[in-house]
């Protein structure tokens, strides 16, 4: 990154600064550092206010790939390429059928709670996760950035002819993206721009769109992102650095690895106090801890693309960078 983000005494972001800067207020002991969520930020202990320009954060949504960036008039702070969570309508359909066959066991079962109940104004999980996904990010950005405006590309869902209320209420696209509207304007001000818009903003710029929309490079989806803030706060100066974001995809609460066996659970769990997904360093590498490994005390590592990297590593080698990490990264 060449910009590092900065909060006030009080815990509120100021405008961010480059890196020679930070070290700078560092060494004079001014300010001391610290991780979030992979970032290198910084906190000032001598000041509690800041003037702040204009951010703007540009959303491109995607099947697959999403892209964010932070943008100032003068500055590109972070570009962001995430992973969508598209792994819950197949977890979702696990359930059902686990607990179908618990019902079918010669066993006492609870009765249906009143939340079991069909509501009509409740989103499906699978939409709830994708979009909520979203909603985390820009949540986590507003804790290292005073952003002012949230840009969205306005994507359009697949129309049925003669199904109004189709095309308006049911497609789980535009219940999704209404849903996830009203939580960006009841804390930032929302700007929306269509396809079409976008596509004008790059061909005014002169800039190209990769055709491999799983490729991790800038133009895959940042590039639209970029657009879309620029609209709004302008500015032409282009940074392609870029964080690669990948939502961790942990097991939770499965029923004897969904086999029902005889004797003790294994855990899911790691036997020590790290907890799982926690962000940990083990020979000058970043890696997660994925639960229990080989041994009393053994954890097991992954990469951030969820990865095996280490069947079981003892805790005492390990040192813990965040114990409460969301998401995988990695810079490119």
């Amino acid at each position: 990154m060449r910009y590092v983000p900065v909060l006030d005494s009080n815990n509120k972001p100021l405008m961010p600064t480059t890196i020679r800067r930070s070290m700078n207020l560092i060494d004079k002991s001014r300010a001391i550092y610290f991780w979030k969520n992979g970032i290198f930020c910084i906190k000032m202990l001598d000041r509690d206010s800041g003037i702040k320009q204009e951010i703007a954060v540009g959303v491109d949504p995607g099947s697959k790939r999403e892209g964010y960036t932070i943008k100032s008039n003068k500055h590109t702070y972070l570009n962001i390429q995430s992973k969508a969570v598209d792994w819950v309508k197949e977890k979702v359909a696990d359930r059902t059928i686990m607990r179908r066959n618990r019902r079918n066991r010669k066993c006492p079962r609870r009765v249906c709670r009143a939340n079991r109940l069909v509501n009509t104004n409740r989103l499906p999980p699978s939409t709830r996760a994708r979009w909520n996904a979203k909603l985390r990010i820009l949540n986590f950005l507003d804790k290292i950035f005073p952003i002012s405006v949230v840009v969205v590309e306005d994507i359009a869902a697949m129309t049925k002819k003669g199904m109004k209320k189709w095309n308006v209420s049911f497609s789980p696209l535009e219940v999704g993206k209404k849903w996830f509207y009203e939580q960006v304007r009841s804390k930032w001000h929302l700007e929306l721009r269509r396809g079409w818009e976008t596509k004008m903003i790059r061909d005014v710029l002169n800039l190209k769109k990769s055709s491999n929309k799983l490729a991790e490079n800038w133009n895959a989806h940042c590039v639209d992102s970029w657009c879309l803030a620029f609209d709004v706060v302008g500015g032409t100066k282009i940074n392609r650095d870029m964080l690669l974001l990948n939502p961790l995809n942990k097991n939770k609460r499965k029923l004897h690895h969904q086999v029902p066996i005889k004797g003790a659970r294994k855990s899911y769990n790691t036997p020590t106090d790290i907890f799982k997904g926690a962000l940990v360093r083990f020979r000058d590498r970043l890696f997660l801890a994925n639960g229990n490994g080989v041994g009393r005390n053994g954890i097991r590592l992954v990469h951030m693309d969820n990865k095996q990297a280490r069947r079981s590593v003892v805790s005492w080698k390990l040192q813990v960078i965040n114990e409460y990490n969301k998401w995988g990264f990695s810079y490119a």
